[in-house]
């Protein structure tokens, strides 16, 4: 038999692929999934015994992630807003400062509702998720915003079918359209009727060549690079179409949401403002990074 503490010295190995922080994130969150104990319980108890099945499900695991896999499409569910999700290599891995852009979406309603003297609960608008691969932005904003017609469109039909999936774990209705945003208007595609969107958001490809040598091999090995890459010559490719999408559609007075590379954040502020977006406000996340937008169309 094998304890938690043993398990935290095997991970170690991790070294070679990983910080020593993310190296003790990924054992608490494999050990939790393949024990289903609370990462309070695996903390306190550092000696308490795994069995033989987890001890070998837990050295195949950590096999895997020497190859440099990451620990979510291994086990093939993540956490995202509170929720769980499940994750493969045809949907990228919800990253925390995403989070974040669901709270100011959050926030921003609440502060609406409140000039209105409504709750929250009150919100029957229309949202839509562009490039919305697991699903985790539209099913969270829908868990959180019950009575909000929201609708998410992807490029990828096998993303679509795992965020279908995800909008049932999370048992939200959530419609969603398979289209290719930069043709929108030329392809056939099925949309939701009329009324128009209050609120628009999509975090979409916006990594460069050039960061791409950046980042780390177990993002761009792994993870699908339709969702990350976007030409070195035309970094704005998305935003720009996106925006061109959201002026057509979004009532007057609606939000435009972006998560942005943070190289091109006065890019995107002076696309959006050269497109007619008055309001434009320029984010941090938490590590400092400029990686979120707000826009209002008139």
């Amino acid at each position: 038999m094998i304890t938690i503490k043993d398990v935290f010295e095997d991970y170690k190995q991790l070294k070679k692929v990983y910080e020593p922080n993310e190296i003790e994130a990924i054992t608490l969150f494999t050990i939790s999934e393949i024990s289903q104990l609370s990462k309070a319980s695996i903390k306190a108890f550092p000696e308490r015994e795994l069995s033989s099945q987890q001890e070998e499900q837990l050295k195949n695991i950590l096999t895997q992630l020497l190859t440099g896999q990451p620990i979510q499409y291994i086990l093939g569910v993540t956490e995202f807003y509170g929720l769980p999700f499940k994750v493969n290599p045809s949907v990228l891995i919800p990253r925390p400062e995403t989070e974040e852009l669901v709270e100011w979406i959050l926030s921003s309603v609440a502060e609406g509702q409140k000039h209105k003297a409504e709750s929250v609960k009150q919100f029957t608008g229309g949202i839509l998720d562009i490039g919305t691969g697991s699903g985790c932005i539209a099913i969270s904003l829908k868990k959180n915003l019950a009575n909000a017609q929201v609708s998410a469109i992807d490029i990828s039909e096998t993303a679509l079918q795992t965020a279908r999936e995800n909008a049932v774990l999370n048992e939200v209705d959530v419609n969603f359209i398979h289209a290719d945003i930069l043709n929108y208007y030329s392809t056939p595609h099925t949309s939701p009727p009329a009324p128009q969107y209050h609120i628009i958001v999509s975090n979409p490809p916006y990594v460069t060549v050039a960061d791409k040598k950046q980042m780390h091999t177990n993002v761009t090995d792994f993870e699908p690079h339709s969702a990350l890459f976007v030409p070195e010559d035309d970094p704005l490719i998305f935003y720009r179409a996106i925006a061109h999408f959201a002026k057509a559609n979004l009532q007057p007075g609606g939000l435009l949401f972006f998560e942005i590379n943070e190289s091109y954040g006065q890019e995107t502020i002076e696309l959006l403002q050269s497109m007619g977006f008055t309001n434009t406000e320029l984010r941090k996340d938490m590590s400092g990074r400029n990686r979120m937008t707000k826009a209002v169309i008139g």
